[in-house]
C-alpha cells in the first residue's frame, strides 16, 4: 500500500546493541527508506517485496526481527504471519506495518504472536523505539530461558579438597583457551557445570551456552534440533545456529544415533552444515563441549560411536571425580544448598547438626551431587524443626543400601510411618534410583527394564526430581 515515510530525525539516538533486520513491504520507497533509517543507526538490513521474497531471505539467514506489511499482493502479512506461527513458533519478532489498519487487524495480528502494530507513515522516532524494545525484548526472553535451563546452582567451584581444587585449575586453564572438550564422570557428578564453568571463564562468555540434552529427545527429531530445518519456506533454527559465536554443550554425546554422529563428525570437520530440508551451507562458529556418563573409548571399540568423532570432540579430556572421591567437601556443599534454597526456593533454614553432617559424608553417594542436593532439598521441605538430626538424614538416605552401592528400598518401618503418599514417592524414588544406578543413568534401559513406556518414566522422573545423564 502506499504510504509515505516521515524521515524527520525527531527521536534521540537509540543505543545499545543492534541486530539484523528484515524489513516486508511491497512499496519499493518503502523498502528503501526503512533500510537507510535502520542502516544509518547500524542495524544489518535485508529486504523483501513478497512473502515469497521473505521465505527466501529467511532460508539464507534467519533475522532478528521482521518488519512485516500487512497489505501486500498474492500473500499478506497476516496470512504470512499466520504461516510461521502454525510452523511452530514465530522464528523472530515481528512488527506489523500498515496505513489502513482496524482493531481487528491489530488484534489478530497480536494474537498469532507480533511483537507490536505501527501505522503509516512511520514516524522515524517510533519506528527506531519499537525496533529497540523488541530487540531487547527477544534478547531477555533468550536470557530467562537460559537462566530458567541452568537454574542449578554452580556448585562445582565448591569445595576445598584435593581433587576439586585440581579440576577447578583444571577447568579454569581450559577455558582460556578455543579447545573442544570432553567431560565424563558419573550421572550426577557435575559435569553439565564443569561445561557452564568452562564457557563462564571464557573468552565467549558473553555470547550464547546452548545446552542440548540428547538423551531426552527422540532419535527422530535430534538432527532437525542440533541442525535446525527448512520446510516451505519457514526455517527453524537448530542449536547450532542459536550458539553461533558462542558455546554448544553436547549433554550425553553417547546416546547420538548412527546417523546424527556421522552428520556431526562432517559439519565438525568442515565448519559448516546444512539445515533438515535445506540446500544452503551454514558456517560454523561455536565452542563445542561434548559430555558423557559412558566410556565412550570403549564404545569405540564396540562400534557404537564413531572413532572419528571421538577424536574430534576428545581435543582435551576432563574427568568429574565422583563425590565418594571427594566427601571432605560434603558440609561445604551441604552449607551451600541449604543457603541457595532458602533464597531461591523459600524454604525454610534448619541447622545441619554435626552427627547429622557426620552421616552425609560417611555416605558413599552412588546418586553423586545431585543426589545430596535432593537430600538436602527433602530435608528442608519436611522441616521438622529448627535442626536436622542424624536421625532425619538416616532416614532420608534410606536405611539399607545394596552391595553395590545403588540406592535400595527404605526400611519398612522407615515407610510405615509416613504418610501413604510420601512412602509411596520414597519408594518410588529409590527404585529408580536404583535401576539409574545399575545402567549408568541409561533411561532407555531403565525403560526396559521396569516396563514402562520412555515418555511416562520421563515424567515420572521430573516428577520425583531426578534428572538422569544431566551430569
Amino acid at each position: 500500500m502506499s504510504a509515505v515515510v516521515d524521515v524527520k530525525r525527531g527521536g534521540a539516538t537509540i543505543g545499545g546493541g543492534r541486530g539484523y533486520v528484515l524489513v516486508v513491504d511491497d512499496e519499493p520507497d518503502i523498502r528503501r527508506l526503512v533500510r537507510e533509517i535502520l542502516e544509518d543507526e547500524n542495524y544489518r538490513v535485508a529486504t523483501a517485496e513478497n512473502a515469497a521474497a521473505a521465505r527466501e531471505a529467511f532460508r539464507r539467514e534467519p533475522p532478528d526481527l521482521v518488519l512485516l506489511d500487512i497489505w501486500m499482493p498474492d500473500t499478506d502479512g497476516i496470512t504470512l504471519l499466520k504461516e510461521w506461527a502454525e510452523a511452530g513458533g514465530l522464528p523472530a519478532p515481528v512488527v506489523m506495518m500498515s496505513g489502513h489498519g482496524t482493531v481487528e487487524t491489530a488484534v489478530e495480528a497480536t494474537r498469532l504472536g507480533a511483537y507490536d502494530f505501527v501505522e503509516k507513515p512511520l514516524s522515524l522516532g517510533k519506528l527506531l523505539v519499537t525496533v529497540e524494545r523488541a530487540l531487547e525484548a527477544e534478547r531477555l526472553r533468550r536470557e530467562n530461558l537460559s537462566l530458567s535451563q541452568r537454574a542449578e546452582p554452580s556448585t562445582l567451584v565448591i569445595g576445598r579438597g584435593r581433587a576439586i581444587r585440581e579440576l577447578r585449575d583444571n577447568l579454569e586453564r581450559i577455558a582460556k583457551t578455543e579447545s573442544w572438550v570432553l567431560v565424563s564422570g558419573e550421572p550426577g557428578s557435575g559435569k553439565a557445570l564443569a561445561g557452564r564453568y568452562i564457557h563462564a571463564h571464557s573468552a565467549r562468555a558473553d555470547r550464547a551456552c546452548v545446552e542440548v540434552s540428547l538423551a531426552a529427545i527422540p532419535a527422530q527429531n535430534i538432527a532437525a534440533q542440533l541442525f535446525g530445518s527448512e520446510h516451505n519456506g519457514v526455517v527453524n533454527t537448530g542449536s547450532l545456529e542459536q550458539a553461533h559465536g558462542g558455546t554448544l554443550v553436547l549433554n550425553e554425546v553417547g546416546d547420538l544415533d548412527p546417523a546424527t554422529q556421522m552428520r556431526l563428525y562432517n559439519t565438525l570437520a568442515e565448519g559448516r552444515f546444512v539445515r533438515v530440508g535445506g540446500v544452503e551451507a551454514q558456517a560454523l562458529d561455536v565452542r563445542i563441549i561434548a559430555i558423557t556418563s559412558q566410556d565412550l573409548a570403549q564404545a569405540v571399540a564396540a562400534n557404537r560411536f564413531r572413532e572419528d568423532l571421538y577424536y574430534r570432540l576428545n581435543v582435551v579430556p576432563v574427568r568429574v571425580p565422583p563425590l565418594r572421591d571427594h566427601r571432605e567437601d560434603v558440609p561445604d556443599l551441604v552449607n551451600f544448598y541449604l543457603n541457595w534454597m532458602v533464597d531461591h526456593e523459600h524454604l525454610p533454614y534448619r541447622k545441619f547438626t554435626t552427627s547429622a553432617l557426620n552421616a552425609l559424608r560417611n555416605h558413599s553417594w552412588p546418586g553423586n551431587v545431585r543426589e545430596l542436593r535432593n537430600v538436602v532439598q527433602r530435608l528442608l521441605i519436611l522441616n521438622r524443626g529448627d535442626e536436622v538430626s542424624e536421625a532425619e538424614v538416616q532416614q532420608a538416605l534410606g536405611a539399607a543400601r545394596a552391595a553395590d552401592g545403588a540406592p535400595a528400598v527404605p526400611a519398612p518401618n522407615t515407610l510405615f510411618g509416613m504418610p501413604l503418599r510420601e512412602a509411596r514417592e520414597q519408594f518410588e524414588r529409590s527404585y529408580l534410583e536404583y535401576h539409574l544406578a545399575r545402567t549408568g543413568g541409561n533411561v532407555a534401559e531403565v525403560a526396559k527394564l521396569v516396563e514402562m513406556e520412555r515418555t511416562h518414566l520421563y515424567r515420572k522422573l521430573k516428577q520425583l526430581g531426578l534428572h538422569p545423564k544431566k551430569g
